[in-house]
């Protein structure tokens, strides 16, 4: 009997250490379930916080750009090439120029400067690029556009298909949706490079 009372006695223990073991594990995996839950919003605070940083850093870039007039050499224009292969179907740009300025065909007393422009195959990439976006811009392209006055300066693209873009460093939703309506292409910076932000929608 004795033998028998110290081998229950044994047991209990055991299971005493077990349970005690299995509380221990328990508090420990809550503990670990509790960190990784404030990991995971500070995840997601740093994640935040890195967005609104990068479309500040592009505001402020863009700002810049402006008072030193460079934003069509030094961004949108290496850009290009490559937009107009992911998004028209160019894979090898025939011709892309950079403030063109050309003098109307059918009035020789009338001069424009544009901004960008990238040609392959039947495909004409027009490009405006402003610093400081306002709505009355869309308005004067979509005019631009509408009535058919890019061809009496580039005759010969008559025949193309034409994709209008305007483009600036940081466009808002309000912005682009104003783009969309008119069935102009909105490139913008989005991460670390520009992307066409209503595709879509126009596609």
């Amino acid at each position: 009997m004795t033998d028998v009372a110290e081998k229950v006695s044994y047991l209990e223990d055991v299971m005493q250490r077990l349970a005690s073991s299995q509380l221990q594990a328990n508090i420990s995996l809550d503990r670990l379930s509790f960190e990784m839950r404030e990991f995971k919003d500070e995840m997601r605070e740093y994640k935040d916080w890195s967005k609104k940083q990068i479309v500040t850093m592009n505001r402020q870039w863009g700002d810049l750009a402006n008072k030193l007039g460079t934003v069509v050499e030094d961004i949108v224009a290496p850009n290009l090439p490559r937009i107009a292969r992911e998004y028209f179907g160019c894979e090898d740009v025939d011709y892309l120029a950079i403030r063109v300025k050309k003098r109307s065909v059918t009035d020789r007393s009338k001069r424009r400067e544009f901004d960008a422009i990238a040609v392959c195959n039947t495909t004409f990439v027009l490009n405006e690029t402003k610093s400081s976006p306002e709505f009355r811009d869309v308005e004067k392209l979509a005019a631009f556009l509408e009535s058919e006055e890019l061809f009496d300066y580039f005759p010969e693209y008559r025949d193309y298909r034409v994709y209008p873009i305007y483009s600036s460093l940081y466009l808002d939703e309000a912005f682009v949706s104003a783009l969309t309506r008119k069935g102009i292409y909105a490139l913008a910076m989005k991460d670390d490079t520009m992307e066409i932000l209503n595709y879509l929608d126009l596609k």
